[in-house]
């Protein structure tokens, strides 16, 4: 046994040990939402029912995902670095084949660890999942055949959200598809996310992977929702930016010092925009914050579940986005542009750009994909009354921490075990630790390093450091990302000895954790864009 199953087993033990009754446990996973892009962390959507939670619970001020969709998934799902299981670039997809052949890069989830579906089923769960899988398509890897006693939603990593065509499955049926004059997607899978609620038996406690689609693209919304948006965006995106950052200085997220990154420099002034394009502009992120509207009123459908049926109390909440805000310009995907059917006339809008997406990451720079913070720092909310000590209600907790704790904490928290073969398959050790403790105010010691790669992003974070440098040129940079959070500051030469000791331990990290090697396409991939749009 390792250093890194011993010190995660430690705290397991001493939190679970406290605990009189296992929770209920609703994982709520936002896609492509920015850092600052509700309520509770500064933005102008207004998000009442995620801020409730927050203002009654905690948010985590420095909380890191992987940067992009499916990796997210399957380091979220399995509390393992995404290469160790076999996702460290996409998910194969209809035409797009993303296995290198390497373990690190097969382009679907592997049997190297186990979902917490599976962990939970052990300890006396019921397991649901709705919504965006993105983990594979093939039977073996499918929500049921990973843990999940019920799935309804699609498989598939973007779709249409009034007409999900193929791979839109209830279980391993597919369904046909849906009339796009009543559907939509984000109401659709809270429909059954409440149901299950409802049906679960009350002495049974329940794991609900709650995984929305929104905002990701398509930008589609339904129409009284995008009808409260539209024109409240002329402002344009540096009015908006300022604005966000007084709210997060006000709310006590960031010192007023820190200030807001520079504006994108590939991102023109708002008030250098054509009067034309600022109107469609102000659409394409009315749309959006409808999107993000959307969701917040569908959690707070299933808060109202949980209060009727009295389970509010000892349900954990946990609240985030699997990246950053998304400055892929897409003006068509698939062969054609998604048909907003909603709204045949506003077809075809498809994304919100850079200018917007620098807007949605308020204060970072850099967005999906990247190892900046943009990429990869998320908005976190946990609520658990009968878990989180009446003290921290409200409070910013500002411990480092990481999308592969959460499969540590939820493992405490029920009072499970973690296992070291499953179904035939060596499993591997967790990478990260619980952060359950600091619910009751206790000391938790969290990993000493946080490593990250994704399309050639790497980076580490180990306490107030963190080295940034793309794959194979290996020209670190090095900020302190307490002081400089929005990382304008490169002190690499300054501290090159620093530089190297990260450096040192990614290396390593890769070496041990199947970042390397990388392989090569066997079949048809896609790059991302990076074309200027604003």
């Amino acid at each position: 046994m390792n250093k890194r199953t011993i010190a995660a087993l430690a705290t397991m033990f001493s939190f679970s040990a406290g605990l009189a009754q296992k929770p209920n446990i609703v994982l709520i996973l936002a896609d492509d939402m920015g850092f600052s892009d509700i309520g509770c962390y500064g933005s102008e959507i207004p998000t009442p029912n995620i801020d409730k939670l927050a203002q009654h619970g905690v948010r985590f001020s420095q909380f890191y995902n992987t940067a992009r969709c499916c990796p997210t998934r399957a380091s979220l799902l399995t509390g393992l670095y995404q290469h160790e299981v076999g996702v460290g670039h996409m998910t194969s997809e209809g035409p797009f084949d993303f296995d290198y052949g390497v373990d690190g890069y097969k382009g679907q989830l592997n049997r190297n660890g186990v979902t917490i579906a599976e962990v939970l089923k052990t300890a006396g769960y019921s397991t649901y999942m709705t919504g965006k899988w993105h983990l594979g398509h093939d039977m073996d890897d499918r929500p049921l055949q990973r843990g999940f006693d019920k799935y309804y939603g699609c498989l598939r990593g973007a779709f249409n959200y009034f007409k999900p065509e193929d791979l839109f499955m209830y279980g391993n049926d597919v369904l046909e598809e849906p009339d796009p004059s009543t559907f939509y997607a984000t109401d659709a899978f809270t429909d059954s996310a409440v149901h299950w609620i409802t049906q679960n038996q009350n002495d049974q406690p329940f794991f609900l992977y709650m995984a929305y689609n929104a905002p990701h693209w398509p930008l589609h919304a339904r129409n009284e929702d995008v009808d409260k948006f539209v024109g409240k965006y002329m402002v344009g995106w540096d009015e908006l930016r300022r604005q966000r950052f007084e709210r997060q200085v006000e709310i006590g997220l960031f010192d007023e010092s820190l200030g807001v990154s520079p504006r994108d420099s590939n991102v023109r002034p708002w008030e250098q925009v054509p009067e034309d394009q600022k109107t469609r502009s102000d659409y394409r992120m009315a749309v959006y914050a409808a999107q993000v509207f959307s969701i917040d009123e569908n959690v707070g459908k299933i808060i109202a579940a949980l209060e009727e049926k009295g389970e509010i109390e000892n349900t954990l909440i946990i609240f985030l986005s699997d990246n950053g805000a998304c400055a892929e310009p897409y003006n068509e995907f698939g062969g054609g542009a998604f048909e907003d059917v909603n709204n045949p006339e506003k077809s075809g809008v498809i994304s919100i750009g850079r200018g917007w997406a620098n807007l949605c990451n308020t204060p970072f720079r850099r967005y999906k994909n990247s190892a900046y913070e943009g990429g990869i720092a998320t908005p976190f909310v946990a609520h658990w009354p009968k878990g989180i000590s009446s003290e921290l209600e409200g409070h910013f907790i500002d411990d480092v921490a990481h999308i592969t704790d959460i499969m540590p904490t939820l493992v405490n928290m029920a009072d499970a075990d973690y296992p070291k073969q499953y179904k035939g398959n060596f499993i591997f050790d967790l990478a990260g630790t619980s952060f359950a403790p600091v619910f009751s105010g206790m000391e938790r010691k969290p990993s000493e390093f946080l490593f990250f790669e994704h399309e050639n992003n790497c980076a580490v974070r180990s306490g107030e450091w963190k080295i940034i440098s793309r794959f194979g040129d290996f020209e670190w940079e090095l900020y302190n990302v307490v002081e400089d959070r929005n990382e304008l500051h490169d002190v690499a030469s300054k501290h090159p000895e620093i530089v190297e000791k990260l450096a040192k331990a990614w290396r390593t990290w890769a070496q041990d954790n199947q970042v390397v090697p990388k392989g090569d396409s066997k079949g048809k991939g896609y790059s991302t864009p990076h074309n200027k749009q604003n």
